[in-house]
């Protein structure tokens, strides 16, 4: 299930000056030692436009994993910290599609044992993602995850404003590991709660991360078509609203309809043209969108190089 992806971690240098902060104070006394702890959790948890709006997406790549054990770290002294979790539910979402499950895609022609190797090491990322999203939300939310499944209406109208984020997130991990682990009985099972999740998100705030939410509903919507009657047409007016909500400046609606609409619907020409549509955004426009764009617009090339396999003449 596509998603829009940027990848919000903290400016590094502030995050050194903290992190040698807390090391030169940490032997002071507990409390002073949370005091650093929890001023570093809020500067990483904070502060989200450093990578985002960079142009190196292997650069990205490569850091990304240092900021995320940071965060696993921090989260071991302060493990209720609701601002942590909600960045280690989207950092570890985000570097598993970007970075794991993209290039595994593209892997896949060459050798598919290591393709699939990387796919499953995706699905165990989303699944970390998720467990930290739940987290996060069972910290204003006692007894969540349990709850949740029990009597996902009322567990979720307990829910409000501050809690979309951790929901947009957690079901947008779930969902991509259920997606990867299509033959698990047990991930299957929990359809029905992920989808509760981004449900709730959309009712509370559907302009979330300027239609994020609906991009994720264009390919659930798909995945559902032969079970669900006018999935198609719902899948066209969350690809409408996505559109509408960025200005028609990120690349993921147009990406997210050519792979889950135009394929299925065996519509080529609208399929090449959605993915130049793509391609021709301008990346540096929006700065804030910057890398995301730049991810779909890689992940669009790919698939028109692919064009012959998708569509029967």
């Amino acid at each position: 299930m596509n998603k829009g992806i940027t990848i919000y971690i903290s400016n590094s240098t502030h995050v050194i000056l903290l992190l040698t902060m807390f090391i030169l104070i940490s032997a002071s006394g507990c409390s002073i030692k949370r005091i650093a702890i929890n001023s570093v959790a809020d500067s990483l948890a904070g502060n989200s436009t450093v990578y985002a709006a960079d142009n190196d997406i292997q650069l990205v790549a490569e850091a990304t994993p240092f900021a995320l054990k940071t965060i696993e770290s921090l989260l071991a002294s302060v493990p209720d910290h609701k601002g942590l979790l909600l960045s280690a539910a989207k950092g570890f979402t985000q570097y598993a599609y970007a970075y794991v499950q993209l290039p595994a895609d593209e892997l896949e022609q060459e050798d598919l044992i290591m393709a699939n190797a990387e796919r499953e090491r995706a699905l165990k990322l989303y699944l970390r993602a998720r467990d930290y999203g739940l987290h996060g939300l069972s910290t204003d939310h006692p007894g969540f995850t349990a709850n949740l499944r029990q009597d996902p209406v009322s567990t979720l109208s307990e829910t409000g404003s501050d809690d979309v984020a951790l929901l947009y997130w957690t079901a947008a991990a779930w969902g991509a590991a259920i997606s990867l682990g299509k033959d698990n009985p047990y991930l299957l099972a929990d359809i029905p709660s992920m989808e509760a999740l981004m449900t709730r998100a959309l009712e509370i705030d559907e302009k979330f991360e300027h239609g994020a939410i609906h991009v994720f509903f264009i390919s659930y919507e798909m995945s559902r078509r032969t079970i669900s009657d006018g999935a198609g047409d719902r899948a066209q007016q969350h690809f409408k609203r996505a559109v509408e909500l960025s200005q028609g400046l990120q690349a993921s609606p147009y990406v997210a309809m050519a792979e889950s609409f135009y394929i299925p619907m065996q519509d080529r020409d609208s399929f090449s043209e959605s993915l130049e549509i793509a391609l021709a955004i301008n990346v540096d426009e929006h700065k804030e969108w910057r890398l995301a764009n730049l991810i779909m617009q890689r992940r669009a090339r790919i698939m028109l190089s692919r064009i012959d396999e998708f569509f029967i003449e």
